[in-house]
């Protein structure tokens, strides 16, 4: 195996152990923290929050595992960059749906 397959699979480990807290996060039975060592807020359906958080963290698993394709064509291949900026936009995306769209239409009132 050559550094850049090995790079991958590190980088598809990643993706797996984000998919991982998703699937966990699906079938918790407690409200799941998105936030690190933040206090859940009070949800007024739990089963269906974490449903919608859960799908969030297998979608960003997915995703990640996607962008690091580039990787396996060495690091001077010109699409590295596509993995880079593209983690990055994911990554923002996955935070800006979670506090516009999961918190306001879970937040018990």
């Amino acid at each position: 195996m050559d550094g850049k397959t090995i790079g991958f699979i590190l980088w598809a480990i990643v993706g797996c152990i984000m998919t991982g807290i998703g699937i966990s996060a699906f079938f918790s039975k407690k409200a799941v923290g998105f936030w690190a060592n933040i206090e859940t807020f009070p949800v007024n359906d739990i089963k269906k929050y974490n449903h919608a958080t859960g799908k969030l963290f297998i979608a960003y698993g997915v995703i990640f595992i996607v962008l690091g394709i580039p990787l396996l064509g060495g690091q001077n291949t010109p699409y590295i960059l596509l993995s880079v900026l593209g983690v990055m936009a994911e990554t923002i995306a996955m935070m800006a749906i979670y506090s516009l769209v999961i918190t306001k239409k879970y937040r018990k009132k």
